[in-house]
């Protein structure tokens, strides 16, 4: 049972790296620093969109419309770190 929770734990903790890369990387081309026509770039920008895009849109789908603020990586990233937690107090219990 505990190799279950740290397996879950890895993941969680994997995904939330996938969402900070992802924020990063959005910032860096909004403020123009690294290109989105270069080839690497544009690969790991498109595939930690598609990782990150569907818990997106269904965070978006719940939270009011703020405008041009988008709060749904810090959502997401709460329920991550509190999803961590959880499993932190129940690997204890068993």
């Amino acid at each position: 049972m505990y190799s279950f929770f740290t397996l879950i734990d890895d993941v969680l903790t994997f995904y939330l790296y996938i969402i900070i890369i992802n924020v990063i990387l959005s910032w860096l081309i909004s403020f123009r620093v690294i290109n989105i026509s270069n080839q690497i770039v544009r690969m790991f920008y498109e595939a930690s969109w598609r990782l990150t895009e569907p818990v997106y849109a269904r965070v978006r789908n719940i939270l009011p419309n703020l405008g041009g603020i988008d709060i749904s990586p810090v959502i997401v990233s709460i329920l991550i770190i509190f999803l961590k937690n959880l499993l932190i107090e129940n690997r204890l219990v068993f």
